[in-house]
């Protein structure tokens, strides 16, 4: 029997189509981002009973964590009971002033912490942030950043509100944002302190996407004021994630899109060891 050219080449490709289907049916879907916790969210049960609250921490199904330099008993002390409770602390934070006057020394202790990555949560602004301090906090970056990148460690900044100050046809964080050494220096977004002054989580994930490698998840209560760059704000307006004006599965789906690699619940409210779990089931239940 004599077969014509063009059905065997249109047989070839619809075997080669549900070669292809098959394939792609096979392969696992891609995993929902571990969710993990920033200490600060308990840290009064964290200075009361440390043991206590990791277990907590682990009851919640938790496995990753940020924080910073255990202030009392060793750090040898503080991991060991880290990996009693099956937790592993990924990142954490040193103030300004440590890294402005030694990121080295800062640096290898980030790395005796066995950080992937290494932070600041604020820098100088009391009396405004301007385009001098802007500045000033950009050497400041770039210097921490080559000293943590001799460990491997990706340095990090915490916006608070306060960098969205107008400059130029953009602000001040923007000017942050092109002068520091985009692969030495990355940033944490917390969608509060977005929201706050604002600006909107996803626009800007998408503008420096790259940029963002970590993520504080916390969300405001309904009828909080916006457009403020004070960087402060009631501890009370933190609620329970998912019932407050924050867009979370909008967010989450540019938060993955860009490849932000940890993303920590910080929860600052008096009733944040009731709102934790209630806010790990909401984002648990989001779906693409």
């Amino acid at each position: 029997m004599k077969v014509s050219v063009s059905l065997l080449r249109n047989v070839c490709f619809i075997a080669a189509a549900l070669t292809l289907a098959n394939h792609a049916c096979s392969q696992p879907a891609a995993p929902e981002p571990d969710i993990g916790l920033q200490l600060f969210s308990i840290h009064s049960r964290l200075t009361n009973d440390l043991p206590a609250a990791l277990a907590e921490i682990q009851s919640w199904g938790i496995k990753y964590i940020e924080g910073g330099v255990p202030r009392h008993g060793t750090i040898g002390h503080f991991k060991s009971l880290l990996a009693k409770y099956g937790l592993q602390e990924v990142s954490g934070q040193f103030d300004y002033v440590r890294w402005q006057t030694d990121p080295e020394g800062t640096a290898r202790i980030a790395h005796e912490m066995g950080w992937s990555y290494a932070g600041c949560s604020s820098v100088p602004h009391m009396n405004g942030f301007s385009e001098a301090s802007c500045r000033r906090v950009i050497e400041v970056f770039n210097r921490a950043g080559e000293a943590t990148a001799k460990y491997n460690i990706r340095f990090f900044y915490h916006p608070h509100g306060y960098e969205f100050q107008p400059y130029g046809d953009g602000t001040l964080f923007d000017l942050l944002m092109r002068e520091t050494n985009p692969q030495r220096v990355f940033f944490q977004m917390d969608t509060f302190w977005i929201v706050h002054p604002g600006q909107d989580p996803v626009k800007l994930l998408n503008k420096y996407a790259g940029r963002w490698k970590l993520m504080h998840l916390k969300d405001m209560r309904k009828g909080t004021p916006t457009g403020l760059l004070t960087g402060r704000s009631n501890v009370t307006n933190d609620v329970p994630i998912g019932t407050g004006m924050i867009d979370f599965p909008a967010v989450m789906r540019a938060a993955r899109q860009v490849g932000i690699e940890y993303y920590f619940i910080e929860d600052e409210s008096p009733l944040s060891e009731q709102q934790i779990p209630q806010s790990l089931a909401y984002l648990r239940s989001l779906k693409d």
